[in-house]
Order: C-alpha cells, then sequence, then structure tokens
C-alpha cells in the first residue's frame, strides 16, 4: 500500500520514524519505513534503533550519494506502488497526516503535495535567516499552490506512484546540495503529470546556522551555474538566472559585479543579523552567480 522513503544525513530520525508508524498502524494499512543515511557520521546509535521496529528498516549508504540518488535507491528498495518522500528534519503538524494523505489517493492522482510550514517560534539570532526564508518563501496557502501547482512544490511531502521515480529518477550528477527539486519537478512539468495539492502539512524544523545556510546556498549556486553550463537548466527556470539574463542583455553585469565586491560584507552582516533581510539574501546570490560567470567567462 504505501512505502515511507526518508533520506537522512546528520540527523535523528527515530523520533520522525515513531510517529509515522504509530499513525500507520492506527489505519491497519501495508507500509513500511525505508531509512537510508547517506554515509554520516553522527546519530548512527539513535537511528539504529529504527531496525527493531516492525516494517521499519535503517541502512547505510557506503559513500555519499547525494540526496537524489539516495531517493533513487530508497524507490528501488520501495515495494509498494505508493511512495512517500519525506524529509528526516520535518515532522506531521496533525495526527492525522497518513490518514489524510492516504483518503486522497485514487486511480486519478499520481501525486499528492501536502504542503511546508516552518516553527512559528523565531529561532535565536544564528539560526534566524533559514527559518526566515522557510516561512515567507517556502510556506504557502493551498490557494496560492494550486494557482502555481509546479512552482510551490517540493520532492518531500511529496506522496506519487514508484513508476514516476522509477521513469524519471532525480537527477545523479547532482551529488551536492542545490537545485535536484526543479530539475525533477520540471520534468513532471513538461510531461503534464497533474500534481494534487492539499492541506496537510509538514512541519519544517531546519535549525542550521544563518552563516551554514550561506554556504549552502553558495554550494547551491555554484551547482545552478554547472546546471545552466550544461544545458540540463535553462536561464528562464530560475528567478536568479532570469535576472543575470536581464543584467546582461543591458550590459549591466561588470557594474553590478563592482557593486556586489563593495556591499557582499555588509549583505553577509545583514543575513546574519537578527532580522535579516529577504531582498539582501536574493541580491548576494544574484551577486555570487555573477561573479561564477565572471571567472567562467575569463
Amino acid at each position: 500500500m504505501l512505502s515511507i522513503l526518508i533520506p537522512t544525513y546528520n540527523y535523528n530520525t527515530y523520533p520522525l520514524v515513531l510517529e509515522l508508524k504509530g499513525q500507520a498502524d492506527l489505519l491497519s494499512i501495508d507500509y513500511e519505513i525505508l531509512v537510508q543515511d547517506d554515509f554520516s557520521s553522527l546519530f548512527i546509535e539513535e537511528n539504529s534503533k529504527i531496525n527493531e521496529l516492525e516494517n521499519c528498516s535503517f541502512e547505510i549508504n557506503e559513500e555519499n550519494l547525494g540526496r537524489g540518488k539516495n531517493i533513487n535507491l530508497l524507490n528501488s528498495k520501495a515495494k509498494y506502488e505508493n511512495v512517500l518522500i519525506m524529509e528526516a528534519d520535518s515532522f506531521p503538524e496533525k495526527k492525522e497526516y497518513l490518514e489524510i494523505l492516504i483518503s486522497n489517493i485514487n486511480q486519478n492522482t499520481k501525486i499528492i503535495f501536502g504542503g511546508v510550514i516552518y516553527p512559528k517560534k523565531k529561532p535565536n539570532k544564528e539560526k534566524v535567516l533559514r527559518w526566515k526564508y522557510g516561512t515567507y518563501r517556502e510556506t504557502k496557502s493551498l490557494i496560492e499552490r494550486k494557482k502555481n501547482p509546479y512552482s510551490f512544490v517540493f520532492s518531500w511531502n511529496l506522496l506519487l506512484k514508484k513508476e514516476i521515480i522509477s521513469n524519471n529518477p532525480f537527477k545523479t550528477s547532482i551529488k551536492h546540495y542545490g537545485y535536484e527539486d526543479l530539475i525533477f519537478i520540471n520534468d513532471l512539468r513538461r510531461s503534464n503529470t497533474e500534481i494534487l495539492h492539499i492541506e496537510n502539512h509538514l512541519i519544517h524544523y531546519n535549525f542550521e546556522s544563518n552563516l551554514t545556510f550561506i554556504k549552502k546556498t553558495e554550494t547551491a549556486i555554484t551547482m545552478l551555474n554547472q546546471l545552466i553550463t550544461n544545458g540540463e537548466l535553462n536561464y528562464i527556470d530560475t528567478k536568479i538566472t532570469k535576472a543575470y539574463r536581464s543584467l546582461k542583455f543591458f550590459h549591466l553585469e561588470t557594474i553590478f559585479i563592482f557593486l556586489f565586491k563593495k556591499i557582499s560584507n555588509s549583505l553577509v552582516t545583514n543575513l546574519n543579523s537578527l532580522n535579516p533581510n529577504l531582498i539582501q539574501f536574493d541580491l548576494y546570490k544574484l551577486g555570487y552567480f555573477c561573479l561564477l560567470n565572471k571567472k567562467k567567462n575569463v
């Protein structure tokens, strides 16, 4: 009936598995919960307890595969036709989370996305950037998601048929953080695969530090640059690359890079403050992308 797939890396996934197992047992459905650690070093003892739970398993990759390839591996192990991709640092908002998902499964529905929210309580200064970005950029109402069904969806809290990933796997070339979701969703869009949006949130408890999130964003922008160069993404696929193309069109790239170098330190200072400005975060990402392209064109 349902295979729950949880890729994890340096995170204690045991509480999430306990919650999902409890909900599944109450529904008396055929299910399995598969947790795959991507060759990390933390919480191995805690996660190993998952193997003591009925219908649950925890395994560790022999090398770091990257999130997309890790999901492909989990999907290949799944024994049921419906697979639910979870994020290890998420938790269901409702005790009826699985019941709501399953009640929406029918012959005509191939993909269901339940939406994402973040904790209401603002974290401390050192961790506020990721929370603010998620709260104001990733959390969208059901009405907004239905208006733009492919724009506000992630490859977690995503229930879909196993065959969809088997026939359209995540890009294995993306080993580092960034944009495997976008390529996967773009493929769904091109194939006209309909996504059913419902109100069934996962709460994302991502408490990484501001500086860690900035570094991960730089990694993602570097990956974006590679994907554009390799032709796996187009300039129209992201706001950053569309803005970059506009700068190039009006011959403003050199001026923007000059200004970015002048203000980049002050941008980071703001992003590491108690009230980071997301517009400044956008400018930082665009400036970083411009710098990468300048180096590429030298």
